[in-house]
């Protein structure tokens, strides 16, 4: 585990290398807390990793840098890996899943370093580097379960305390645990009184797992959107550091992670990832097992790319209650879309999409559906719509919401 004096010095190193980022009040994250956002997303490479990465490689001799630097990873570490590197005019190979999105690996490309595609998920390429690095002799530098990156992160715990002193409880991402282990190692040395809690995403809850059995657990796959934390095995060392100073892990769906996401950008004109809003979403949704304190989230990152963001708004737009799909089932009769619109108008909704579907074999031939995608205020909108149209005489049939593709 990391000293406290070895994240002081990991925090004198990074003092010319990463930001002390802003931490900010977030009034209009409705929750039964009072929400501060620590804005890693904003760090430089757009993402915490840069913390641990720097510090790592600051630590290594100049015999294992003079082998070359080589890493995994879903996309931030491979940036702050490879712009420490190049810092230091190391040569640098980063193995990365062929599923991460292009706008990271481009990014890392674009520091110097050289791109291993490897299929799979981010433990692919782990398997894929540990081989590479055999064969080549060059130093490796681990994502998260690794004492000098963990140090590293750990800077976030220290720069948290100084910038709340009255904080009650710091919400933190996880993925492999590097994070969330240097940030509790730091506040718990400090202040041990301070909630910490662990977010992951339930389909890649690989520490959530491990810590409610007691032991290192790995998964048999991962699925979801926030490529950041979909590891499928925790570190040795960060699950040993969790279960001593981690107060509880808890798990948001993908739908919850949209929703903060959306929520971010609308509400406090914040850009996150996936991984860099699960702490959000699990104080939007109430997972924290408190109210009324005072509580830091880490936005850990914010390099979402663009080509899955309007995925993302949209499916946080029906999570909300802000996009909604109806479906009436009529007799093909002129008229009929007027009136069903008349009643949406008239409750404060826009429609934004109209189609009709009367080719269903089952359905009399003067019959047909009508599907209508909505704009509206809320869930409660939504609701009184609903009633109006079935007030009116119409029938409402099952909705068709396509569900978010990952």
């Amino acid at each position: 585990m990391p000293t406290l004096d070895k994240i002081y010095h990991a925090a004198y190193q990074l003092e010319d290398v990463a930001r002390k980022t802003d931490l900010i009040l977030a009034p209009n994250i409705h929750c039964d807390n009072e929400i501060y956002l620590k804005t890693e997303n904003l760090q430089v490479t757009g993402s915490f990793k840069v913390r641990g990465a720097y510090y790592k490689i600051s630590q290594l001799s100049e015999e294992e840098k003079s082998k070359g630097i080589i890493a995994c990873s879903a996309g931030n570490h491979a940036q702050g890996v490879a712009l420490a590197a190049q810092k230091y005019g190391v040569p640098c190979l980063i193995c990365m899943p062929d599923g991460a999105p292009i706008s990271k690996v481009e990014a890392t490309r674009q520091y110097g370093a050289e791109i291993c595609l490897v299929k799979d998920t981010y433990d692919d390429a782990y398997n894929k580097a540990l081989e590479l690095q055999k064969e080549t002799g060059m130093t490796f530098i681990h994502p998260f379960d690794d004492e000098d990156v963990i140090a590293g992160q750990g800077t976030i715990g220290l720069e948290i305390l100084n910038q709340l002193k009255d904080v009650e409880c710091v919400v933190v991402p996880i993925g492999g645990g590097g994070l969330i282990s240097g940030v509790a190692s730091a506040i718990k040395s400090l202040r041990p009184s301070i909630r910490i809690v662990g977010v992951q995403a339930e389909n890649a809850a690989s520490m959530f797992t491990s810590i409610n059995q007691k032991e290192i657990t790995e998964l048999a796959g991962v699925n979801t959107f926030a490529d950041g934390i979909a590891v499928k095995k925790p570190g040795v060392h960060t699950f040993d550091i969790v279960s001593k100073y981690v107060d509880d892990v808890v798990t948001v769906s993908d739908d919850e992670i949209a929703t903060a996401i959306l929520t971010l950008m609308e509400k406090q004109k914040i850009v996150a990832e996936g991984a860099g809003a699960v702490s959000v979403a699990a104080a939007m949704f109430n997972k924290l097992g408190i109210s009324g304190k005072k509580v830091v989230c880490v936005v850990s990152g914010g390099n979402i790319d663009v080509n899955i963001l309007n995925r993302v708004i949209t499916r946080g737009l029906v999570m909300s209650g802000r996009r909604h799909t109806i479906t009436v089932a009529l007799v093909d009769k002129p008229g009929q879309l007027t009136q069903v619109s008349d009643i949406v108008a008239k409750c404060g909704g826009n429609v934004i999409s109209v189609s009709y579907d009367n080719s269903d074999p089952n359905m009399a031939v003067n019959s047909c559906f009508l599907r209508l995608v909505l704009e509206t205020r809320d869930r409660q909108q939504v609701e009184q719509i609903r009633q109006e149209v079935m007030n009116a005489g119409f029938k409402l049939v099952k909705d068709r919401i396509h569900k978010f593709s990952n």
